[in-house]
């Protein structure tokens, strides 16, 4: 890819300043004449739903804990090469990461991997030349992160926005390239983060993001992204690929089921998979496959729906009865236990006698460090890093076998994660195909072999 690609990061001081809608409203105005691909850094499945929404491609995550910068710069390479810009939000705030000192894991690894420039979200309310102060400690803090922009979110009015602006500009000579106004709507929120854009009108977030930053100056944001760093991308396909195998998988893909790294699909269909979407909250039950994949998502706020749709959920048990492959993931793995239990109690598979119990408190949100166990017929012996979210655990505490040893986060709270019963596994964990590269090689020869 050429080396001067269009590239910029829209990072924050902070969580909550309002990056992840500024970012779907900047992506959104600038594809209306531009190609525009997104990025998200870090472990989420919902900011780059939005991402996609409004550039109408792919959006993709960037994390520096699953992939090796050779493998980042690689995907991102391969994503960018027929767009004319890419826009990648950061996660947190813009030094945020594993460690209280150092790099890994942060919005700015990923800035100096890519060698992209930082637009700064500052969350300006009640600031005037104290949002100097802020990002004066932003550009000071590593000369190695170019900090070419800054936008003042949470301005009330005019005389806020002139007063913030000048101290910003004149004290650290970083160009305010925008301002947002206080709002008093903002997109809908709950536990695992925002609601995600299969529940939403997305016709209103596309106005209301893109209406957010109508005070931007957009031929900035394309200036600053035109004077990215000279850099050198590999465009060549990053997953592994085998001889088709005529195999089929079944995802769920519907409002309960939404939390995919789009990667993994990928890596299971340049594996040679047929991918077969299906969407059981809404009736449908198990296609004619070989194997499925069942995701995370919100199937606790659906379990009426999943627990009526007996075709989907009895289906599930008599597959696995069968010993075809079944692999759940969090939510998934949800919907693989006897029932799920929020303020009701609802029926699900029962290929696990376990139920799986809604909480208040979060139960896990981590990075994860793992090793396949021997019994795990997809990975064994592997070293998987991964990603978990959830706020439910299983009751009782589950029994062997296990998929997965844990060294870091929480699993099942016992130090391991990833129940099996027959050729079925569900697990916490989320992994990414481009962290463990056999993701998908390996689920189409188990299938083929079958």
């Amino acid at each position: 890819m050429s080396s001067n690609h269009p590239r910029v990061v829209i990072a924050g001081t902070g969580s909550g300043v309002g990056k992840t809608a500024i970012t779907a409203g900047i992506m959104s105005r600038l594809s209306k004449h531009r190609c525009v691909q997104g990025y998200k850094v870090g472990p989420d499945f919902i900011d780059p739903m939005f991402h996609t929404l409004a550039c109408k491609r792919q959006s993709r995550n960037l994390d520096s804990f699953f992939m090796d910068q050779v493998t980042i710069k690689n995907l991102f390479g391969w994503a960018s090469q027929d767009a004319d810009i890419s826009i990648i939000e950061g996660v947190r705030g813009l030094y945020d990461g594993l460690t209280s000192t150092g790099d890994d894991g942060s919005t700015a690894e990923i800035a100096k991997f890519l060698g992209a420039p930082v637009i700064l979200v500052v969350n300006a309310r009640s600031l005037a030349k104290s949002a100097a102060a802020h990002v004066l400690g932003f550009k000071m803090l590593d000369p190695d992160v170019t900090i070419s922009g800054v936008i003042l979110n949470n301005v009330s009015g005019d005389r806020h926005r002139k007063k913030a602006t000048e101290a910003v500009e004149n004290l650290t000579s970083i160009p305010v390239v925008g301002t947002v106004e206080k709002l008093h709507e903002k997109l809908a929120e709950r536990h695992l983060g925002l609601v995600t854009t299969f529940e939403s009108d997305n016709s209103k977030i596309l106005k209301q993001t893109s209406d957010m930053v109508e005070n931007i100056d957009f031929s900035q944001i394309e200036e600053i992204a035109d004077n990215a760093a000279d850099m050198q991308f590999n465009i060549n396909c990053p997953f592994e690929t085998s001889p088709c195998e005529n195999v089929k998988i079944g995802i769920p893909f519907d409002k309960a089921y939404s939390f995919y790294y789009h990667e993994n699909l990928e890596s299971l269909h340049y594996a040679g998979a047929r991918l077969k979407y299906f969407k059981p909250t809404e009736g449908e039950s198990l296609p004619d496959v070989d194997g499925i994949y069942l995701g995370g998502g919100y199937p606790e706020i659906y379990a009426s729906e999943i627990s009526s749709n007996k075709d989907f959920i009895e289906g599930l048990k008599t597959f696995s009865d069968d010993g075809k492959l079944v692999y759940g993931e969090c939510g998934g793995m949800m919907t693989l236990c006897s029932s799920i239990v929020n303020m009701n109690e609802y029926k699900m598979a029962n290929i696990f006698p376990e139920k799986a119990v809604q909480t208040q408190q979060r139960q896990g949100l981590s990075y994860v460090k793992a090793t396949a166990t021997p019994d795990n017929f997809l990975f064994a012996g592997q070293e998987i890093r991964s990603h978990e979210f959830h706020y439910s655990h299983l009751d009782p505490s589950p029994s062997g076998p296990f998929a997965y040893s844990i060294s870091r986060g929480t699993g099942f709270n016992n130090g391991f994660d990833g129940k099996i019963v027959n050729k079925t596994i569900g697990t916490y964990m989320h992994q990414h195909a481009l962290s463990t590269k056999s993701w998908g090689t390996s689920f189409v020869k188990f299938m083929s072999d079958a």
